[in-house]
């Protein structure tokens, strides 16, 4: 069951930050994946954008990727059973 929440901004704030509701949602994903509050997964569903672009948009930004040492382990053990590594 999803619970959804409701954040209200108003039209005046919007034009004096000069955003639309999809540019604030883009600015609210990069700022939280880039403080490592969300995932990229949840942050390109809450960017609306597939993570092929919102990866381009993070590179344009020069926002690194949050890669560690599990995730490289992860990967290699995908790769091992993949056979091809």
């Amino acid at each position: 069951m999803s619970v959804f929440q409701t954040l209200e901004v108003s039209q005046d704030i919007l034009d004096s930050a000069r955003l639309t509701l999809a540019d604030l949602k883009v600015e609210m994903a990069v700022y939280l994946y880039a403080q490592g509050r969300l995932s990229i997964g949840k942050a390109r569903e809450l960017a609306g954008m597939s993570l092929w672009e919102f990866r381009q948009l993070l590179a344009s930004r020069r926002v690194s990727p949050h890669y560690d040492e599990t995730d490289l382990s992860e990967d290699a053990a995908t790769l091992h059973e993949m056979g091809r590594l």
